[in-house]
């Protein structure tokens, strides 16, 4: 067993400061082409949650040069109203991403809503066409959740290549894009999901452990293999003494006893998806510019791309 002091705790603040300090420095380069990077936020009723991400991403926006416009509607807006704003928001050239808050009220389609708007704009990778483009490898926008996981990896692994990594849960959000994601990193990748037999056998044998599954403190030091990785994407609220806590799914202090390296709740992936969603919208207002997609473009200005 490990003695909990020699756990790496991943540092999800740190490395999203990095990541939004990149992003600081591309805006700027942009900039020097007259190019304004512009992100517009959707925000349909007044969700409490809902609301605190979107006052997040939009405090995060202004400190990184990129231009947000918010746009919060009311709970009884149309699902006609709202594809008419986004049929605007992907006409109108000043605009290079957006994103539509989730979940969004009963009497609208989440599917068709993400679907409408533009792939080259879809900053969240929700797409179907930035999906499929994920699936096979092409230069897309990818949901920022994985993305995010995946430079808290690299960033304590380094090379992935032969790791075997086990996604918990298999959402369209997390679960799906988090095992493609560390297929094209050249790892061997298992999923495991409600209907999976021998689960926790299943998991055990993992270098690399992505928790998505929505159930808090699911799994602890039993279904882990001793020295791996655990990334926690699980964002639960627990009434624990009378007082409400944020926990993960996976039971931190029963991990520590055996993993190598764990991100905390919060303060591990939480901050990684809101700076990915910042470096989606460079990676967006690159993708509208042919001219700053080519590789001799991006030679002469190396400061435009985001590692």
């Amino acid at each position: 067993m490990n003695s909990p002091s020699s756990v790496t705790i991943i540092d999800g603040k740190a490395a999203a400061a990095r990541v939004l300090n990149d992003v600081r420095d591309a805006v700027s380069a942009l900039k020097e082409y007259d190019l304004h990077p512009a992100l517009a936020v959707v925000l349909v009723g007044h969700d409490p949650a809902s609301q605190v991400y979107v006052r997040n991403k939009v405090l995060r926006a202004e400190e990184t040069g990129i231009r947000s416009v918010e746009h919060k509607l009311t709970v009884d807006t149309t699902e006609a109203e709202l594809l008419d704003l986004i049929a605007g928001l992907n006409a109108d050239p000043a605009i290079n991403g957006i994103l539509v808050q989730l979940p969004l009220p009963a009497h609208i389609d989440e599917n068709r809503v993400l679907q409408a708007i533009d792939p080259l704009k879809d900053v969240d990778g929700f797409h179907s066409e930035n999906v499929g483009g994920l699936s096979q490898g092409r230069d897309v926008l990818t949901p920022c959740t994985p993305s995010g996981c995946m430079h808290l990896l690299h960033d304590t692994l380094g090379d992935l290549n032969g790791k075997h990594a086990v996604v918990v849960g298999r959402s369209n959000i997390v679960g799906k894009p988090m095992a493609a994601l560390l297929l094209q990193a050249n790892c061997t990748v298992t999923v495991l999901h409600s209907r999976s037999v021998n689960a926790r056998e299943l998991c055990r044998q993992a270098d690399i452990v992505v928790a998505a599954v929505g159930r808090p403190r699911m799994l602890d030091a039993s279904w882990l293999k001793p020295g791996s990785v655990v990334i926690d994407v699980g964002i639960n609220r627990i009434d624990e003494g009378g007082k409400t806590r944020l926990v993960g799914d996976v039971d931190f202090d029963s991990a520590l006893s055996v993993v190598s390296a764990i991100t905390p709740v919060p303060g591990g992936v939480g901050p990684m998806t809101i700076a990915l969603l910042m470096k989606n919208t460079v990676s967006a207002t690159q993708l509208q510019q042919p001219a700053l997609s080519t590789h001799s473009t991006r030679a002469e200005a190396p400061c435009l791309s985001i590692s």
